[in-house]
């Protein structure tokens, strides 16, 4: 295979991977996951603990849970305005300091100091809060 041809099937496949759908979730193991979760979120709306509630989270404003102090960290990101869909989910819980501060334009951190590191996990959690 000459050069050329080899970097034209690199070029395709990287434009077949960019345009495929993200991996969708498993809302019953998203639950399971949750657990790891509750000991700081609640899913019960009005229920705020140390983090926010997160019922109703995908596809929320930033910033609107009533009663929840946030940190600055994603108050500054707020300033700039995003929706909590599903594309900031996936980063945010893959690391929410990281996401802060590229929304925000400058070194942010969020309070949230957990990260979920597999990919199926993250998309498993999104799920199971559509569900709420």
């Amino acid at each position: 295979m000459t050069y050329l041809r080899k970097l034209s099937f690199v070029a395709s496949s990287l434009v077949i991977l960019a345009t495929a759908p993200a991996m969708a979730g498993d809302a019953a193991n998203g639950e399971k996951l949750f657990k790891r979760c509750a000991a700081c979120h609640s899913i019960e709306a009005g229920v705020n603990k140390v983090g926010p509630s997160l019922a109703g989270a995908v596809g929320r404003e930033c910033g609107t849970v009533e009663g929840y102090k946030y940190g600055r960290g994603y108050l500054a990101a707020c300033e700039k305005g995003f929706v909590a869909d599903e594309a900031f989910l996936t980063d945010y819980l893959k690391d929410p300091s990281a996401k802060l501060s590229e929304i925000a334009g400058s070194k942010e951190r969020s309070k949230m100091a957990f990260k979920l590191k597999k990919d199926e996990d993250v998309a498993d959690i999104i799920e199971f809060l559509k569900t709420k």
